[in-house]
């Protein structure tokens, strides 16, 4: 609590003392800090765009190295050729891995990339052929019923789809579709067996892939790649040697890798995507450092004689001191809020429109929210620091006859 019965009022010119209920310390810093409003909501607003910016990166940075996925993709591997994923591997791979001890289960699964209706990307989702009798035992945590999953496998023609796109399209079960082939000279026209669950979406639809094998001769017998489920999370890396030691010699070399590296391969093609996050990242900060310190600047330089009246009542430098780096404070965590806040809802509203596709998950975590509270609060400390130094040394004669 403040000393005295009431809070004072400053003026550039002259000081005029408004007494009334008693004012919380707390209070008084956020009267302070807010008392420019023009100044402090351009200070706010400059400060939560790039809170946003740093959101939306942390996020990616997250959904790319940070998520492991669910505990069955942790004990998951994908086999692929060594030198190119448009290079097949032979059918009969799939018996010799089964053979190698760790593994519960391997299934092909082949990237069709057909055109559904058009060519525009809200219409864009994976297509995998697969095998219907051994998908459920290698993607456990893929959950759909137990008599659609015998109707799958029963019909060559049919199809399961995620959940979120049979929302989309107003899919239902019997529902017939039709996939272009682009890559294979084959159109599919597929039956709706079933609708499957993950968390979190992976917006894709799975097929036998033996239609496409008895439709394109030069596929028969071929596999894009194998999915492996490992009994545990220790038999992976064990798998992963033993496979690709197996094919080494062979005309088809394979690359074994868990899941998630498989995916992060696809990233890779983007370039140095962890440089680019970080050098924005660094960017984001220094600019928001830059706008705190010249705002505390401006607001510490204007009120030298409002320093010299609070030592005058008894304010010593270091309350003087964590008056002012309170404020800066404030108004940085105030731009924290907005920002983080802002790239939840604009993060939520890519993840929910159609045109978007990831299989990264891409959400704004609570440690993300506090990760970016922390950073605008350290902005805040860091820009106040130098001013509000000086501004504690100010003498209170000096700052008396200071006029400005």
């Amino acid at each position: 609590m403040l000393e005295g019965p009431g809070f004072i009022h400053f003026l550039r010119a002259d000081l005029v003392f408004s007494w009334s209920a008693p004012m919380t310390l707390t209070r008084f810093v956020t009267k302070n800090a807010f008392r420019n409003k023009r100044r402090s909501t351009l200070t706010v607003l400059s400060i939560a765009f790039s809170l946003l910016l740093l959101t939306l990166m942390m996020t990616i940075w997250r959904g790319f190295y940070l998520d492991q996925g669910g505990a069955e993709s942790a004990q998951r591997l994908v086999v692929r050729h060594r030198v190119s994923l448009t290079f097949s591997l032979p059918g009969y791979y799939r018996e010799k891995i089964r053979a190698i001890p760790g593994v519960v289960g391997v299934v092909p699964v082949s990237w069709f990339g057909g055109i559904y209706k058009d060519q525009k990307p809200e219409n864009f989702f994976g297509q995998f052929g697969t095998d219907p009798e051994e998908f459920f035992k290698v993607y456990r945590d893929a959950t759909m019923p137990e008599d659609q999953i015998k109707a799958w496998q029963r019909d060559r023609q049919g199809v399961i789809v995620d959940d979120s796109l049979a929302r989309k399209y107003g899919w239902k079960l019997g529902d017939r579709i039709v996939l272009q082939g682009t890559i294979y000279p084959v159109n599919l026209e597929l039956n709706i067996r079933g609708i499957f669950h993950t968390d979190p979406d992976n917006k894709s639809v799975y097929f036998n892939t033996k239609y496409v094998e008895e439709s394109v001769d030069f596929f028969k017998g071929q596999a894009g790649t194998f999915s492996i489920l490992a009994a545990s999370p220790s038999d992976v890396s064990k798998i992963a040697s033993t496979v690709d030691d197996m094919f080494r010699n062979s005309p088809q070399p394979t690359k074994t890798e868990s899941e998630k590296a498989f995916g992060l391969e696809f990233v890779a093609m983007l370039g140095n995507v962890k440089a680019f996050i970080l050098s924005i990242c660094s960017a984001v900060v220094f600019a928001t450092l830059l706008v705190s310190a010249n705002t505390m600047a401006m607001s510490i330089r204007e009120r030298t004689r409002e320093v010299a009246v609070l030592k005058t009542l008894g304010f010593t430098r270091r309350g003087v001191l964590g008056l002012f780096v309170s404020e800066a404070v404030a108004l940085a965590l105030a731009g924290g809020m907005v920002g983080a806040s802002l790239g939840w809802f604009l993060v939520y509203g890519l993840t929910h429109s159609p045109q978007f596709f990831s299989f990264f998950p891409m959400k704004v975590t609570p440690g993300i929210w506090v990760v970016a509270l922390l950073t605008s609060a350290v902005v805040g400390l860091v820009s106040s620091a130098i001013p509000s130094y000086h501004a504690s040394q100010i003498n209170i004669v000096d700052g008396l006859r200071h006029i400005g």
